[in-house]
């Protein structure tokens, strides 16, 4: 699977689940957050888009996900991710 297609599928995940996807530049790594009842994913767009996949994986991993279809190929990074940062 193309690594350009698997971000937009990540893309149209959060646009699902009324999460805002922000991509900007800077000296962090981005992460998942709540602000009020507002749902952030920051990724930063300067790092290489294994990375960025990586975090939102690891974003996505803190999200319920078990009420809405996800495409098994973003369904198992997510959970390789969940499985791999536990501890």
């Amino acid at each position: 699977m193309n690594l350009k297609q698997v971000y937009q599928d990540f893309e149209e995940l959060a646009e699902q689940l009324n999460i805002r996807l922000i991509s900007g530049k800077g000296n962090f790594d981005g992460d998942y957050c709540m602000v009020e009842q507002d749902k952030y994913i920051v990724v930063n767009k300067n790092r290489p888009i294994e990375f960025r996949l990586k975090r939102l994986a690891s974003a996505f991993s803190l999200v319920d996900l078990s009420k809405i279809y996800v495409k098994p190929a973003i369904r198992e990074m997510i959970d390789v991710e969940k499985k791999g940062s536990l501890f």
